[in-house]
């Protein structure tokens, strides 16, 4: 058992988040949700009608990750692909708004949206509207120049996979690349996956999947502490990266590094409403975190802490610097070796 440092319950911590600085590059899109009431049916088919009385627009996918950072003042760049549409538009102004700098290429395809349709808090209704194809090679070039641009001024890339085209293999060779290209070695590349683009993220540095992602990357249950361990530790080595963080909901995280043992760390959250963006929560927290020195194991006691935070509110949701500081203070965390 690995009782707390005095450093995982120091605000200073904190503090020093509002100096890191995070390149950003992944699928971007807009959640937004109409919200009313259902009081009846309808009587063109037997589903609910909803009275419409709000429309409420949210950063998605990676503009959810680097909203997160700029919530704790720090800065983050973000490089995605947008559809040359209203809603691409709006995007643009919501990211600047949220302090992001946002660098988005516009693509054919449209502006990614989920729109959910709300009744009394209660989803009735998804509509995605999106383009799964792989970005064209005109696409994927303009993609690069704006990567060429900043990758060199960055020693952290989070890596924001929704499944919408973007990510491809090459990719994080690139980023690589362009690293090293600006004389500041390869930055450390964080990646949110998504099972079915497995084979693009072989020898990042870390993978952030949770219990679900892990199962179906592997093909291994991940229901017990064993399981859990296996599925994690045959992961890491199949994709050859540095350390794989699996989320695992009301049971925390887990730590698995290709150097030292495996870390649990216990969940802080206290109530959950809605678990939406969490996983976008840790890995801002975490990149964030290594971007101003911080190791990593209190990186993601950090991150922890600001999951369960967000978990405690309504919809995609932020973490405050005086959140996380309360959160510090008042439930300290003991980390605990699994192997």
């Amino acid at each position: 058992m690995r009782e707390p440092s005095r450093e995982l319950c120091n605000p200073r911590y904190v503090d020093e988040l509002s100096r890191g600085r995070v390149l950003v590059v992944g699928d971007v899109m807009m959640d937004t949700y109409l919200i009313g009431d259902a009081v009846r049916i309808s009587p063109e088919a037997p589903v609910p009608v909803v009275r419409v009385e709000e429309i409420r627009h949210r950063l998605g996918g990676a503009g959810n990750v680097a909203r997160n950072m700029t919530a704790l003042n720090g800065r983050a760049v973000l490089v995605g692909l947008i559809g040359e549409d209203e809603d691409g538009h709006r995007l643009k102004s919501m990211l600047s708004e949220a302090g992001v700098e946002p660098c988005l290429v516009c693509g054919k395809r449209p502006t990614t949206v989920k729109s959910r349709v709300m009744a009394r808090n209660q989803q009735m209704l998804r509509l995605d509207r999106e383009c799964l194809a792989p970005a064209t090679p005109e696409e994927y070039a303009a993609l690069l120049k704006e990567l060429e641009a900043r990758v060199p001024d960055f020693d952290v890339v989070v890596v924001s996979d929704y499944g919408k085209g973007l990510i491809s293999s090459g990719l994080l060779d690139d980023i690589r690349r362009m690293g090293c290209s600006g004389g500041r070695g390869a930055p450390k590349i964080l990646v949110d996956p998504k099972p079915q683009n497995l084979s693009c993220y072989h020898r990042a540095w870390m993978l952030t999947p949770n219990t679900k992602e892990t199962s179906e990357s592997t093909g291994l249950p991940v229901r017990t502490r064993p399981e859990i361990l296996a599925a994690g530790r045959h992961l890491r080595e199949k994709l050859d990266a540095a350390h794989v963080l699996t989320t695992l909901g009301a049971e925390g995280m887990a730590l698995f590094s290709a150097e030292g043992p495996v870390w649990h760390v216990p969940t802080m959250a206290r109530q959950v409403f809605d678990v939406t963006g969490a996983g976008d929560t840790v890995i801002a927290l975490i990149a964030l975190a290594l971007a101003v020195g911080v190791p990593l194991l209190d990186a993601c006691v950090l991150a922890n802490y600001a999951a369960g935070i967000v978990v405690g509110k309504v919809g995609a949701a932020t973490a405050s610097a005086e959140e996380l500081r309360c959160a510090m203070r008042e439930y300290p965390v003991t980390m605990e070796r699994w192997d």
